[in-house]
């Protein structure tokens, strides 16, 4: 808690001449998300945490806070910019983190985030606008293990839950959540009270490894270390790549989960060479999201050859996008534009006939029917009559996806 009386200021800005380290704190589950502060803040001295609430944007302003381990060092407010709390959360943090930096007293900088925060867009302008002054050396989501598959399955817009970032925002609590964990290089994990509660103990043992299996389904690159844990503080200052991070949450080259069945968990990776017949995908598309707590990837529609389409769903709602063309749709000379990691994806799924068109889909989640979902995938795709059409017969196939890809503004 801060001290009674007024809160002096931030010294101010002192030359320094090695970059502020900054680590980023995000994540829904607000208690493990404050644990994980609170730790590094006990465990380095000098180090300060920055937050920005949100929650007061409808007042017209964002709430900032300084502290350290002691308690409040700084406050303020900033207006909100184009009627959007995280427009005004990037708009104030690189100037806050500059600061920091030149007071010269301040050997880590934890920027908490606030709940439905995405660490991708505030890890981004940390990395390019903050040049020599910061640093941005790690990137952490919290998790309490016995809430995953509760914010997961959670299909209520942010608006609806008092979490939305802007009046604009259409983002849900469980895909919201699914890419706070797919982003980031470590999970830190703060066991609540919730595990286990009112079941015998082999009953709470079982379900407490079907939360950790599912954290571990769910994002395979990502480290899971404890808050309590002495590694903590070094994995804050080990160093972050934002070019990595962003190609693994993209379509063309995204690192998805690997089949695995562990405590009741499963994950189904599927694949296929051949498109999808567009009306039977999109009669099944209920079921196929439904299916599963968590699934995503890329696939290929008959009627659109050349357009590469993510699939994105959690929580029973599902988000179908463009994402570009397929390599194989592309000039040659197009290429040389391309990310290296997108070409080496490409390379290592290469068919002779289609280039990197093909099915990716991958589907996570307690008790899944992977026979069941198997079979379903495989009757949407084009049987071996349509397939023998070739491309110029697939595009007079059904335009059930028109509305979706391509709705009228």
């Amino acid at each position: 808690m801060a001290a009674e009386g007024p809160v002096p200021p931030l010294p101010p800005p002192a030359s320094s001449p090695v970059p502020l380290p900054v680590v980023l704190v995000g994540g829904l589950h607000a208690d493990a998300r404050r644990a994980t502060v609170e730790r590094l803040l006990h465990t380095l001295p000098g180090s300060v945490a920055l937050h920005h609430d949100l929650a007061t944007a409808a007042g017209g302003t964002v709430r900032r806070t300084v502290r350290d381990r002691t308690g409040l060092l700084h406050e303020g407010e900033t207006p909100l910019v184009n009627d959007c709390a995280c427009c005004a959360l990037r708009e104030d943090l690189v100037p806050e983190l500059e600061r920091l930096a030149g007071s010269g007293l301040c050997r880590l900088a934890v920027v908490e985030l606030w709940d439905s925060v995405e660490p991708k867009a505030m890890a981004e302008v940390v990395a390019a606008h903050c040049g020599d002054d910061a640093r941005l050396t790690g990137v952490f989501t919290a998790v309490d293990p016995a809430l995953v598959l509760p914010t997961l399955a959670n299909g209520d817009d942010l608006a609806e839950a008092g979490l939305a970032a802007a009046p604009t925002d259409e983002r849900t609590v469980g895909d919201t959540f699914a890419r706070q964990l797919e982003y980031v290089s470590v999970l830190t994990v703060a066991e609540g009270t919730t595990a286990g509660t009112g079941e015998g103990e082999d009953e709470g043992e079982e379900a407490g490894a079907g939360d950790y299996a599912l954290l571990a389904q769910l994002a395979p690159a990502a480290r899971q270390i404890p808050v309590d844990s002495a590694g903590l503080a070094a994995a804050a200052v080990a160093g972050f790549d934002v070019q990595a991070a962003a190609a693994r949450q993209h379509p063309a080259c995204a690192l998805l989960p690997q089949e695995a069945d562990a405590h009741g968990v499963a994950t189904l990776v599927w694949r296929a060479d051949r498109p999808f017949h567009p009306g039977r995908l999109y009669e099944a598309l209920e079921d196929l999201t439904c299916a599963a707590a968590r699934s995503r990837g890329r696939f290929w529609l008959a009627d659109r050859p050349d357009t590469l389409l993510s699939w994105d769903a959690a929580g029973g709602a599902l988000c179908v996008e463009n994402a570009g063309p397929w390599l194989a749709a592309l000039p040659d000379a197009a290429w040389e534009m391309v990310p290296a990691e997108r070409r080496v994806a490409a390379s290592l799924d290469w068919h002779p006939e289609h280039g990197d068109r093909g099915q990716y889909l991958t589907f996570t989640s307690p008790g899944l029917d992977g026979a069941g979902l198997r079979s379903l995938l495989e009757s949407c795709l084009l049987t071996d009559a349509e397939y023998a059409g070739g491309p110029d017969a697939w595009r007079s196939l059904s335009r059930a996806f028109d509305q979706l890809l391509d709705p009228v503004s």
